[in-house]
């Protein structure tokens, strides 16, 4: 049995880079949202969690339309002769569409937790807006914070139906864990196939484990803190 390790390779890359990415952007428009109050709330709000609810291939349309060679990104982007579709950066580009809804609202709901008494102390001590979001809302929202970038891991290590649309299956460049599992069956090699099933539900547990377990050791820690 020939087997090419290169989907993994092209995983790991391209879920490390969107978790990343998400983690920043996430944190950033859930900080944004939450103090936001205004009449378009609820509208955008909607359109940043809608790729949770669309199917993966009207997410992975969407992208082609707007960073395909006819897409204004794509073509702002082949000015400077970058094209970035069926490469390793649609894949990211995808997976960062697809998983950022996960961010965003479980941020978010960490955000509206936190007691308003806590950051209008810190504004009344001086505190600037960047300070009291970097140093106050961000650390008492780790535990949220922690729990969303494990989901987003997962979800983008699992993206399928927008990459395939986006960045193809091209073997050592493009092809990913999902999408070899859906060739490999395709064409009948199911050993090959289960073996990647094995391996990407073992990096998704591993990786959920030790999120919760963090939780736990948090949690205990501040019981010990507060007792």
């Amino acid at each position: 049995m020939n087997f090419d390790f290169s989907p993994a390779l092209i995983s790991i890359k391209v879920t490390l880079t969107a978790t990343t990415i998400n983690f920043f952007l996430g944190i950033t428009v859930a900080w944004l949202m939450t103090n936001y109050k205004g009449k378009w709330r609820g509208l955008i709000d909607g359109i940043l969690t809608l790729p949770l609810v669309l199917p993966p291939t009207v997410a992975g349309f969407a992208i082609l339309l707007l960073i395909g060679k006819n897409g204004p990104v794509g073509n702002f982007l082949s000015i400077f002769g970058v094209n970035i579709i069926f490469s390793w950066y649609a894949a990211v580009v995808a997976a960062i569409v697809v998983a950022f809804p996960l961010m965003y609202k479980t941020t978010m709901g960490a955000f509206e937790q936190i007691d308003p008494n806590i950051l209008s102390a810190a504004r009344t001590l001086g505190a600037s807006e960047k300070k009291v979001f970097w140093r106050v809302a961000v650390p008492v929202a780790r535990p949220g914070i922690a729990a969303a970038t494990a989901l987003t891991f997962a979800r983008c290590l699992g993206e399928f139906g927008a990459t395939l649309m986006v960045a193809g299956s091209i073997p050592g460049k493009t092809e990913t864990i999902p999408v070899a599992i859906y060739f490999a069956t395709q064409s009948g090699e199911m050993q090959i196939a289960l073996i990647w099933v094995m391996i990407i539900f073992a990096i998704s547990l591993t990786v959920l484990v030790i999120n919760n377990y963090w939780e736990s050791y948090k949690k205990n820690q501040q019981r010990g803190f507060g007792g």
